[in-house]
């Protein structure tokens, strides 16, 4: 009973904070339904892009491979702080440039409105075969066996799955549909509050439960007993090799938070640039910690229940219910609860967006208001929603496990997407023509790689070559048939594009933090069965000055290109003068 009671109260506080921040909001026009008016601020929006990113898939399926393998998995995380380095320095500032609303919008203006529509249609696609219905089950199954559904009503584990796939998804359309963006965001940003508390209490707890009552006695045990289960650094047969962070894992992470319209609208409704840079640089600052709560609780886990159990997805819930007291289990429900539903309302917001701007508008849209075509964007999310809710409680019969299943999946429309947005930037004359020869190419032999061939090699491999051969069949249609202008990138002033001050030291400090993370989590640190000593500071010790090296000369380097461009500038103001 306490835990339905604690679970209510901060559902309900949540939505009334919401309610009573977006009272008086009118979502008439497209701006401040799909963008929130242009207003996130810094901290909203990397709460967001957390809140968005970390979903109980997160949860139930990472701590279920650190319990089967190690941490090697936490190169999804880790691996994110580059990704989101590179993100707030180079494309934010050319999104924000363009003014933009979605990603499409960029790849129109490059090429044309075909490979916009064919791009709308792959997130769209990507959305309802694997983002929301995995969403949707993953925090079925955590709630689910939180709550214990199946005795509480005297049902079956398929039938507590379905309710709870309907219920979260009912809740999260609500969320998204009637409030728009600027809800999501500020519902995310106060669920990321509980869950990040609700999150680390689940490992301190299990630590504790673990040591018998003691912290110290726990973590000391945890620590010396199956030390390999802290090294990072994966083989071949771990779920991450090692080598993956530097070919398909690190294109994928840069597709994730540097395209994906659900991830990377949060960044597009930003005040300014500078806002936005804060957002995504604070988002990377938090991924990197992120490992401490999605994958401590699977080696947490490993020590306490041994190896060998059945289905490894549904130990982050038994856990939650073993280690945590009652109340604070529901406050912990409350809060995997809203993270769910962060990541199924932005997605189903950003899909609403994408339907109504790029595939509705621009055929049956013209002359409409922006009322009728928010409108029609609701009804699509309504609809792709229950697809959704449909969809969900079937990928209990997927042969793999629950995360790796979603990133494998996510290969058909991830890798793709960014490698035309990557050679759309970088290039000037590349056509369209290219653009929609290489997405067909990459899916079509992808699709065979993963459902005919089914070759040994890792999928975060394949994708990694894949992208160099479609890079290298782009640059050669566009060396053969060239469009006839290059590729200009316009200013149309849409929002102050003045850079953050300490862009650079916030992103040396990311950086330090994720690559020290790889030192701790290696046989240098935790996985050597000897805790911290000398031969881990002394690394560790070596990249802070490093980085504080090449944090001063990237500065450098930046302010020689601003000062070179404020001449340019005064040169040709002077000439325009002495012309008239």
């Amino acid at each position: 009973m306490l835990t339905v009671i604690s679970f209510l109260f901060c559902i309900v506080l949540v939505a009334t904070i919401t309610y009573r921040k977006l009272k008086g909001q009118k979502n008439n026009s497209k701006d401040s339904y799909f963008l929130g008016g242009r207003s996130l601020t810094g901290g909203v929006i990397g709460a967001s892009l957390l809140l968005t990113n970390l979903s109980a898939s997160n949860f139930v399926g990472m701590s279920a491979q650190a319990y089967s393998s190690n941490m090697s998995v936490m190169g999804w995380e880790v691996g994110s702080g580059i990704t989101l380095v590179i993100v707030a320095l180079f494309l934010l500032p050319r999104y924000l440039k363009q003014g933009v609303t979605t990603v499409p919008d960029f790849l129109e203006e490059r090429f044309d409105s075909g490979v916009k529509k064919i791009v709308s249609i792959l997130f769209l696609l990507g959305y309802v075969s694997n983002l929301l219905p995995i969403t949707l089950y993953s925090g079925a199954i955590a709630l689910a066996q939180i709550f214990n559904v199946q005795e509480m009503f005297g049902i079956s584990y398929t039938a507590s799955i379905w309710i709870m796939v309907w219920i979260i998804g009912i809740i999260g359309f609500i969320y998204a549909i009637l409030g728009g963006l600027k809800a999501v965001a500020v519902s995310d940003t106060l669920n990321g509050i509980g869950l990040a508390i609700g999150g680390l209490m689940v490992p301190v707890f299990g630590i504790i439960y673990f040591g018998h009552g003691s912290f110290s006695t726990g973590l000391s045990n945890i620590l010396v007993n199956h030390s390999d289960k802290f090294n990072a650094i994966g083989t071949s047969q771990d779920p991450i090799p090692f080598g993956t962070l530097f070919t398909g894992m690190l294109l994928v992470n840069l597709y994730y938070w540097g395209t994906d319209q659900a991830i990377i609208q949060r960044a597009l409704a930003a005040k300014n640039l500078a806002e936005g840079q804060k957002g995504i640089i604070f988002a990377g600052l938090l991924k990197v910690l992120t490992p401490l709560i999605v994958i401590v609780p699977g080696i947490v886990a490993f020590h306490i229940y041994g190896a060998g159990v059945e289905n490894p997805d549904l130990l982050y819930s038994r856990l939650v219910n073993d280690v945590l007291p009652k109340p604070l289990i529901g406050f912990f429900a409350a809060a995997m609860f809203g993270s769910v539903l962060s990541v199924f309302n932005g997605v189903l917001n950003s899909a609403s967006t994408l339907f109504a701007l790029n595939v509705y508008s621009p055929v049956f849209g013209k002359g409409k208001s922006d009322k009728e075509i928010i409108s029609k964007g609701k009804i699509f999310g309504l609809v792709l929603a229950i697809i959704s809710m449909t969809i969900a409680p079937f990928i209990m019969y997927a042969p793999q496990g629950l995360f790796q299943y979603l990133q494998t999946v996510n290969g058909f429309f991830n890798v793709p997407i960014f490698t035309i947005v990557f050679i759309g930037y970088v290039t000037k004359k590349v056509p369209a023509i290219a653009a929609k020869i290489s997405i067909i190419f990459f899916v079509l032999t992808y699709g065979t790689l993963q459902l005919i061939i089914k070759p040994e090699m890792h999928f975060l491999h394949q994708l990694g070559i894949l992208f160099v051969i479609t890079c290298m069949i782009m640059l050669i249609i566009g060396k053969i048939k060239p469009r006839e202008k290059e590729y200009v990138l316009k200013d149309n002033k849409v929002v102050d594009i003045k850079p953050w001050k300490y862009r650079y030291e916030a992103c040396g400090v990311v950086l330090f933090l994720m690559v020290s993370m790889y030192v701790v989590c290696s046989k240098l640190g935790f996985a050597s069965g000897n805790g911290i000593g000398i031969r881990t500071l002394v690394p560790i010790a070596v990249i802070a000055v490093v980085m504080y090296g090449l944090v001063k000369v990237v500065k450098a380097r930046g302010l020689r290109k601003k000062a070179g461009d404020n001449a340019e500038l005064v040169y040709r103001n002077s000439v325009e003068k002495l012309d008239f």
